[in-house]
């Protein structure tokens, strides 16, 4: 039997306080593709760092053979000559990964330098070639770009010609495609499995890639292992692994992918949100002749018109730069329009605006931010946070009815009353998200603006936020806007879908009309991107 060329044999890791990783065992064959699959938290990507022994202030016991050879025992001079040549790793945010001070080309170099000893024009010349290989334009412009000069896409291919440049045996690839738009993650996979084939036959290089993205798994891996709280739970054949998961945890992570649940919309729903011939401008500075006449303006949302009813979901759909959040940005009032008009429930956003209206507008209207971990206070406890807006709508609350609907709220969104002198670092990511939505209930609206609400979330904690904020909506009626990239949850929450390419809306329509039959190209493409499972019978909504 073919030695393996990776094989974790009973690894664990601790750290001061608690265990990460316990008793590992997992082999990787020259040549294979194998997806370590987890929630944050898992453990996976700390066996992924220790591979490269990366991991600091760990204790680290049993075997991690590579070639037969244990890395465990190696000292730190020994791994940097395994590092970059050997194993190689794509980092999952290239932005922090890169060296923002150095420009690509020398970031590539110094690797060719430090391992194989070419010489300035040698190293240029390679770097040039991986980066055409990867896919990047220009190579040879582009190889003195500085990093922030990259899109993401740009980036993420530029640290694959990096993990790349000295040909290794093993790639790790840590969550490659988290932060990308899905045509652009799309193709990511694509160069990741056409560079992996082309290594695989000429080295035999193997990827261990690490990810919580299941549609990811599916499209890549020829196997699959699962961890749960740093132990690894079930192992299998992909195709095997999803159509019949042996353990419960991966069972429930299979079955965590966002399900249609919604109620219909009623015929005499009155319109809460109605937009007309919007555009927003962005001011920038101007260059040439235009700076004789001051500053000139970005275009960033060109003629968007949309309606949204009570008790309705209108998603709005597209990549990065498509002008989706500016056109949040407007309906919030944050935006200045160069032209069109907003009504707020039949009143002129631009009236509400104006200081005597602006607390009748948010009193109608709140948002929920993408990010979990930047949107709440870390110096406020949770009693403040979801308690300001009470404090500024409802002054006439005494402090004990106003503690009480702070408590009722959070019952709601299902976290316990002890949590109110409790600070946001002490919450998960999904728990936090759940703060936040009870804040923006705080002043009982009837429009909530949702942007990117779950894009940070496990997928199981996911479907937990997905599932309140449908019941949130059936008891209330609640009307949302909800800004994604995700298809998937697209599919499982609007009513209605708006897409949006380059600021201008290209196609909407029903949702599931839209994403069965999408008549225009950037929809189709959207779609192809989308790596979109069959979507499952609907599952029966939780009632309180």
């Amino acid at each position: 039997m073919t030695k393996p060329l990776l094989e974790i044999d009973r690894f664990t890791a601790q750290f001061a306080d608690r265990t990460v990783v316990r008793e590992l065992s997992l082999s990787v064959a020259r040549g294979e593709r194998v997806a370590l699959v987890g929630e944050s938290g898992s453990g996976k990507s700390v066996t992924a760092l220790s591979i490269l022994r990366l991991v600091r202030q760990a204790q680290l016991s049993g075997r991690v053979l590579f070639d037969g050879e244990d890395l465990l025992t190696k000292t730190e001079q020994q791994m940097r000559g395994i590092r970059g040549a050997d194993i190689a790793m794509v980092f999952q945010e290239p932005m922090t990964a890169l060296n923002p001070l150095y420009t690509i080309g020398r970031q590539i170099a110094e690797s060719l330098r430090l391992h194989e000893g070419l010489r300035p024009g040698a190293a240029r010349a390679r770097g040039i070639e991986l980066l055409r290989r990867t896919g990047i334009p220009e190579p040879e412009r582009r190889i003195d770009s500085y990093p922030h000069q990259l899109s993401g896409g740009q980036r993420q291919r530029a640290m694959i010609a990096m993990a790349l440049a000295c040909r290794p045996r093993l790639l790790l690839a840590d969550e490659p495609t988290t932060a990308l738009d899905v045509t652009v993650r799309q193709q990511i996979v694509d160069l990741l499995l056409e560079l992996q084939a082309q290594e695989a036959a000429a080295r035999g290089m193997a990827v261990l890639l690490i990810t919580h993205d299941l549609n990811l798994v599916r499209r890549f891996a020829q196997r699959v292992a699962v961890m749960e709280r740093g132990v690894l739970v079930e192992t299998n054949e992909t195709g095997a692994l999803f159509d019949a998961p042996q353990h419960p945890y991966t069972r429930r992570l299979l079955d965590s992918a966002p399900r249609r649940a919604i109620e219909p919309v009623a015929a005499d729903a009155r319109t809460i949100l109605d937009v007309r011939a919007l555009a927003v401008d962005y001011r920038t500075a101007a260059r040439g002749w235009r700076a004789v006449f001051g500053q000139s303006a970005f275009r960033a949302v060109h003629d968007v018109r949309l309606r949204l009813r009570r008790g309705e979901t209108v998603g709005i759909v597209g990549e990065s730069g498509s002008g989706k959040s500016t056109l949040a940005s407007a309906v919030l009032g944050l935006q200045q329009p160069a032209a069109g008009a907003i009504e707020i429930d039949g009143l002129p956003l631009a009236a509400l605006r104006a200081n005597a209206g602006r607390r009748a507008l948010y009193g109608r209207m709140q948002v929920v931010f993408q990010d979990p971990f930047g949107s709440l206070s870390p110096r406020m406890t949770i009693e403040q946070i979801v308690g300001e807006g009470l404090a500024l709508h409802r002054p006439e609350l005494a402090r004990a009815a106003r503690r009480a609907r702070i408590a009722a709220l959070l019952e709601e969104v299902g976290l316990p009353a002890d949590a109110l002198p409790r600070y946001p670092h002490e919450f998960s990511g999904g728990q936090r998200q759940r703060i936040a939505i009870a804040r923006a209930l705080a002043v009982e609206p009837e429009l909530l603006v949702l942007d990117e609400p779950t894009s940070a979330l496990d997928v199981s904690i996911q479907k937990q936020v997905l599932t309140l904020l449908t019941n949130l909506q059936a008891r209330y009626r609640l009307s949302y806007l909800f800004i994604t990239h995700d298809l998937a949850v697209m599919r499982a929450m609007a009513h209605r879908v708006i897409v949006m390419q380059a600021g201008r809306v290209v196609e909407e329509g029903e949702t599931l009309q839209v994403l069965h039959a999408p008549s225009h190209p950037y929809t189709r493409a959207l779609m192809a991107s989308s790596m979109l499972t069959p979507m499952r019978e609907p599952y029966e909504r939780a009632h309180d």
